[in-house]
Protein backbone atom coordinates (compact mmCIF):
# COMPACT_ATOMS: atom_id res chain seq x y z
CA UNK A 1 0.00 0.00 0.00
CA UNK A 2 1.52 2.96 -1.61
CA UNK A 3 0.15 6.07 0.61
CA UNK A 4 2.45 8.37 -1.27
CA UNK A 5 0.16 8.03 -4.06
CA UNK A 6 -2.93 9.63 -2.25
CA UNK A 7 -3.88 13.28 -3.15
CA UNK A 8 -4.71 13.85 0.72
CA UNK A 9 -6.14 17.74 -0.36
CA UNK A 10 -8.49 15.32 -2.28
CA UNK A 11 -9.32 13.06 0.57
CA UNK A 12 -9.93 16.30 3.04
CA UNK A 13 -12.24 17.97 0.96
CA UNK A 14 -13.85 14.72 0.01
CA UNK A 15 -14.29 13.50 3.44
CA UNK A 16 -16.04 17.51 4.23
CA UNK A 17 -18.07 17.43 1.29
CA UNK A 18 -19.37 13.84 2.35
CA UNK A 19 -19.75 15.04 5.79
CA UNK A 20 -21.70 17.67 4.93
CA UNK A 21 -24.41 16.10 2.61
CA UNK A 22 -24.53 13.32 5.84
CA UNK A 23 -25.50 16.63 7.87
CA UNK A 24 -28.18 17.37 5.08
CA UNK A 25 -29.52 14.28 4.37
CA UNK A 26 -30.07 13.42 7.85
CA UNK A 27 -31.65 16.87 8.63
CA UNK A 28 -33.97 16.14 5.96
CA UNK A 29 -35.01 12.55 6.93
CA UNK A 30 -35.13 13.61 10.36
CA UNK A 31 -38.62 12.50 11.42
CA UNK A 32 -38.54 9.35 8.76
CA UNK A 33 -35.20 8.36 10.51
CA UNK A 34 -36.34 8.96 13.93
CA UNK A 35 -39.23 6.61 13.14
CA UNK A 36 -37.32 3.85 11.69
CA UNK A 37 -34.68 3.47 13.85
CA UNK A 38 -37.14 3.67 17.24
CA UNK A 39 -35.89 6.66 18.60
CA UNK A 40 -37.50 9.28 21.17
CA UNK A 41 -35.47 12.55 20.75
CA UNK A 42 -36.50 13.03 24.05
CA UNK A 43 -34.07 10.55 25.62
CA UNK A 44 -31.27 11.27 23.19
CA UNK A 45 -28.22 12.89 24.57
CA UNK A 46 -26.88 15.62 22.83
CA UNK A 47 -23.29 15.00 21.57
CA UNK A 48 -20.58 16.18 19.41
CA UNK A 49 -18.82 12.70 19.34
CA UNK A 50 -21.07 11.46 16.62
CA UNK A 51 -20.33 14.08 14.60
CA UNK A 52 -16.81 13.96 15.27
CA UNK A 53 -16.66 9.68 14.53
CA UNK A 54 -18.84 10.60 11.16
CA UNK A 55 -15.83 12.63 10.04
CA UNK A 56 -12.86 10.66 11.06
CA UNK A 57 -14.56 7.61 9.07
CA UNK A 58 -15.29 9.22 6.04
CA UNK A 59 -11.54 10.31 6.04
CA UNK A 60 -10.92 6.89 6.37
CA UNK A 61 -13.44 5.97 3.90
CA UNK A 62 -12.08 8.54 1.13
CA UNK A 63 -8.63 7.30 1.99
CA UNK A 64 -9.29 3.23 1.06
CA UNK A 65 -11.49 4.87 -1.66
CA UNK A 66 -8.30 6.64 -3.14
CA UNK A 67 -6.18 3.89 -2.92
CA UNK A 68 -8.43 1.62 -4.82
CA UNK A 69 -9.40 3.92 -7.39
CA UNK A 70 -5.70 5.26 -8.28
CA UNK A 71 -4.79 1.39 -8.13
CA UNK A 72 -7.85 0.22 -10.51
CA UNK A 73 -6.60 2.99 -12.78
CA UNK A 74 -3.25 3.11 -13.01
CA UNK A 75 -2.55 5.78 -10.99
CA UNK A 76 -5.20 8.24 -13.40
CA UNK A 77 -8.45 8.55 -11.42
CA UNK A 78 -11.01 10.36 -13.06
CA UNK A 79 -14.34 11.16 -11.65
CA UNK A 80 -16.24 9.08 -13.74
CA UNK A 81 -14.20 6.13 -12.24
CA UNK A 82 -14.69 7.51 -8.99
CA UNK A 83 -18.12 7.32 -9.18
CA UNK A 84 -18.02 3.08 -10.80
CA UNK A 85 -16.30 2.16 -7.72
CA UNK A 86 -17.80 4.23 -4.89
CA UNK A 87 -20.74 2.47 -6.33
CA UNK A 88 -19.42 -1.04 -6.23
CA UNK A 89 -18.05 -0.60 -2.84
CA UNK A 90 -21.10 0.67 -1.53
CA UNK A 91 -23.07 -2.42 -3.27
CA UNK A 92 -20.54 -4.83 -2.12
CA UNK A 93 -19.63 -4.24 1.42
CA UNK A 94 -22.24 -1.33 2.57
CA UNK A 95 -25.68 -2.20 1.25
CA UNK A 96 -24.78 -5.37 2.69
CA UNK A 97 -23.83 -5.17 5.75
CA UNK A 98 -26.76 -2.73 6.34
CA UNK A 99 -29.27 -4.98 5.13
CA UNK A 100 -28.12 -8.10 7.22
CA UNK A 101 -27.55 -5.98 10.41
CA UNK A 102 -31.02 -4.83 10.08
CA UNK A 103 -32.39 -7.59 9.63
CA UNK A 104 -31.27 -9.02 12.73
CA UNK A 105 -31.93 -5.83 14.82
CA UNK A 106 -35.19 -6.49 13.53
CA UNK A 107 -35.82 -2.69 11.99
CA UNK A 108 -37.72 -2.46 8.94
CA UNK A 109 -36.92 -1.49 5.38
CA UNK A 110 -37.37 2.36 5.88
CA UNK A 111 -34.33 2.56 8.45
CA UNK A 112 -31.92 0.65 5.66
CA UNK A 113 -33.20 2.62 2.83
CA UNK A 114 -32.79 5.60 4.80
CA UNK A 115 -29.27 4.98 5.81
CA UNK A 116 -28.24 2.78 2.82
CA UNK A 117 -29.48 5.77 0.87
CA UNK A 118 -26.92 8.41 2.64
CA UNK A 119 -23.79 5.85 2.33
CA UNK A 120 -24.47 5.53 -1.41
CA UNK A 121 -24.23 9.28 -1.39
CA UNK A 122 -21.30 9.32 0.72
CA UNK A 123 -19.36 6.93 -1.37
CA UNK A 124 -20.74 8.41 -4.72
CA UNK A 125 -19.24 11.88 -3.48
CA UNK A 126 -16.24 10.61 -2.25
CA UNK A 127 -15.16 8.96 -5.27
CA UNK A 128 -16.42 11.80 -7.63
CA UNK A 129 -14.53 14.22 -5.02
CA UNK A 130 -11.22 11.61 -5.21
CA UNK A 131 -11.27 11.40 -9.11
CA UNK A 132 -11.75 15.49 -10.17
CA UNK A 133 -9.07 15.69 -8.21
CA UNK A 134 -7.18 13.39 -9.78
CA UNK A 135 -3.57 11.51 -9.09
CA UNK A 136 -1.62 13.54 -6.06
CA UNK A 137 1.51 15.86 -7.54
CA UNK A 138 4.98 14.75 -7.54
Amino acid sequence: MDLSAVNWLAVVAAAIVAWLFGAAWYMGLSKAWLKAAKLDPAMMKKSPLPFVISLIAELVMATILALVVGAMTGGEPTWIAGLVFGFVLWLGFVATTLSVNHRYENFGWDLTLIDGGHWLGVLLIIGAVIGWFGAAAT
